[in-house]
């Protein structure tokens, strides 16, 4: 059995989905053979020097997941793309590059944190390549701790306010850009998070049948992908 996830968004000010998580890893997630979390695990971060003690609290519990025998692969999202190999080290797991293709259920499975397909957003991609550079990024690393807070905080404001002026077709995936991304990786499964729109969607790929299967968001309730013989299924489930 493989368990995928992702958009937990965890943060102090929400107990109830911590707690919620961390039995999902104590039950579910332990009879697993792989957790994949597929980015926004964290509502922010600013980088692994700057570990807050709840981060580190999360850290040892995946640790504890990690060293019971289940494979824990974490992907970067668009609120926690400073994740790096401090976090991962203690963590127990493996960083998995946005986008990979993976087997599961023995046939090529392409995982996405799926903000990269919203291009109708183009203000957004603009702001995602300067993110994601190289350069702006050992930039970003290097800011004293308090300038990093202070830009999240700015970062998380500004992408609220503009997230509800835009029309619900600009932040959610580019329909014709699903089909080029799945012929490009040469699948016929995607599976992604990001709009916190769960839904399995039938498509055409290169004449052929196709599916794009969105992960939910853990928020009034949570989500879980599982993968075992019978195929894909996702479900919520409770936070209490």
């Amino acid at each position: 059995m493989i368990l995928l996830i992702s958009d937990l968004h965890l943060e102090e000010q929400r107990p109830d989905i911590t707690r919620a998580f961390v039995h999902f890893l104590k039950t579910r997630a332990h009879e697993a053979e792989a957790l994949y979390i597929l980015g926004d695990f964290f509502e922010v971060w600013i980088g692994d020097d700057g570990m807050s003690p709840f981060q580190q609290d999360i850290a040892r519990a995946l640790r504890e997941l990690s060293d019971a025998g289940t494979r824990i692969l974490l992907m970067h999202g668009n609120r926690d793309f400073l994740i790096g190999r401090a976090f991962c080290r203690a963590a127990g797991c493996t960083l998995l590059k946005d986008s990979c293709v993976v087997r599961l259920n023995d046939e090529p499975v392409l995982l996405m944190h799926g903000d990269s397909l919203c291009t109708l957003d183009a203000a957004y991609m603009k702001l995602r390549r300067w993110l994601r550079n190289p350069l702006s990024l050992f930039i970003l690393r290097n800011l004293p701790l308090a300038t990093r807070h202070k830009l999240a905080r700015k970062l998380r404001s500004e992408s609220r306010a503009q997230t509800r002026m835009k029309a619900s077709e600009i932040v959610d995936v580019t329909p014709d850009e699903v089909p080029r991304v799945m012929a490009a990786h040469k699948v016929r499964t995607l599976i992604h998070g990001h709009t916190h729109r769960p839904a399995m969607h039938q498509l055409q790929v290169d004449g052929q049948p196709a599916r794009r299967i969105v992960l939910g968001d853990w928020d009034r309730q949570g989500w879980a992908l599982q993968v075992d013989e019978g195929g894909f299924h996702q479900a919520p489930f409770p936070l209490a």
